[in-house]
C-alpha cells in the first residue's frame, strides 16, 4: 500500500533558527535530511512526505520550499508566516502562489497565551489562508484542543489539521479530559487529525493496547475520512524507530480503521493537503 507521511521534519543546526532544539534533546540534536530515513521509509511503503516547519522563521520555510522544488519525494510543505506582521495576509497570499505550500503552522504551543490565535488581529491572516486554500496545521498540546474548537467554530470553512492527536497524555494515563475535548473538537467538520507523535507521548505505555486506546477514540470521533498518518520523524527517534512506528500503525489502523486503510495512509492527506484545484 502506497503511504504518504503527512508529518516529517528536516533541519540543519547551522541555520540557527531552531530555538527549541538544544543539546539536552540528545539523539535528535543533529542535522536530519530526507535521505537519512528514506531507506526505512521506502521499505515501509512510503513514497511521499509532507515537510512541516520546525522553526518560527520565513527562512526555514524558504529552505523547505527549496527542497520541495528539487525532490519529488516532497509532496508539500507546511510552512510558517509571522501572523503578527502588519502584512501577514499579503505574505500568505504571496506564499500561496507556490504550489508546494499546502499549509501553515504557527507554533502556538510555544506561545505563553494559549488563546493567542483567537485574537481578532489575526482575522485577516486566517481569512487569507482560507481564500488561498491553505490548511491550518494545529501545533499540539492538550490544553490547546479546546482552543482549536473555538478557532474551528469561528472559521467553519478553514481546514484545520490537529497535529499528533492533540498530544494525549498517554504516559500519565490521565486521558479523561483529553477524551472529552477531542470529542467536542471532532464535531467541527472542518477539523481533521494526524495519527502522529503518539509514540513520543506514550512513555512506558507504548504497547498496542495503550496507544490503540487513543487511536480507537480518535477514529470514533473523527471517522475514517478525517484521519491522516504521519511519523513526526525525526522527533520520533526519541521514542522508537521509523520502521517500528509504521509496523505498529499498520496494526492499529488495521484494527481501528478497518476497511479505510488507504484513506488513512494516503487518501485523506491527498484530499486535504494536495487538492487545491480551483484556488
Amino acid at each position: 500500500m502506497d503511504k504518504l507521511d503527512a508529518h516529517m521534519h528536516v533541519w540543519q543546526l547551522e541555520r540557527g533558527d531552531y530555538d527549541w532544539l538544544t543539546p539536552d534533546l540528545g539523539i535528535i540534536y543533529r542535522d536530519f535530511g530526507i535521505d537519512d530515513v528514506w531507506i526505512e521509509a521506502s521499505h515501509a511503503g512510503v513514497s511521499r512526505t509532507i515537510l512541516v516547519q520546525a522553526a518560527a522563521s520565513a527562512a526555514e520555510t524558504d529552505y523547505l520550499l527549496g527542497l520541495a522544488a528539487t525532490d519529488e519525494r516532497v509532496a508539500g510543505v507546511v510552512g510558517w508566516v509571522d501572523f503578527e506582521a502588519p502584512d501577514a495576509a499579503a505574505q500568505i497570499a504571496r506564499r500561496a502562489k507556490d504550489r508546494s505550500i499546502v499549509g501553515l503552522r504557527p507554533m502556538i504551543a510555544d506561545i505563553p497565551d494559549p488563546n493567542w490565535i483567537l485574537e481578532d488581529a489575526f482575522t485577516p491572516a486566517l481569512e487569507a489562508m482560507l481564500v488561498n486554500g491553505l490548511v491550518f496545521d494545529a501545533h499540539a498540546r492538550p490544553d490547546l484542543v479546546n482552543v482549536m474548537t473555538s478557532l474551528a467554530t469561528r472559521y467553519p470553512d478553514l481546514q484545520i489539521v490537529l497535529n499528533h492527536g492533540g498530544k494525549p497524555p498517554i504516559a500519565s494515563r490521565e486521558l479523561d479530559e483529553w477524551r472529552r475535548d477531542i470529542s467536542t473538537l471532532a464535531r467541527q467538520k472542518n477539523v481533521a487529525c494526524k495519527l502522529s507523535g503518539l509514540l513520543t507521548e506514550s512513555g512506558p505505555y507504548s504497547d498496542d493496547v495503550a496507544i490503540g486506546d487513543v487511536v480507537e477514540h480518535l477514529a470514533e470521533c473523527f471517522g475514517a475520512n478525517r484521519l491522516l498518518w504521519g511519523s513526526d520523524w525525526p522527533v520520533l527517534n526519541m521514542a522508537g524507530s521509523y520502521s517500528q512506528w509504521v509496523r505498529q500503525s499498520e496494526r492499529l489502523i488495521g484494527k481501528h480503521v478497518a476497511g479505510h486503510e488507504t484513506a488513512t495512509w494516503s487518501g485523506n492527506a491527498e484530499r486535504i493537503y494536495l487538492d487545491r484545484t480551483g484556488v
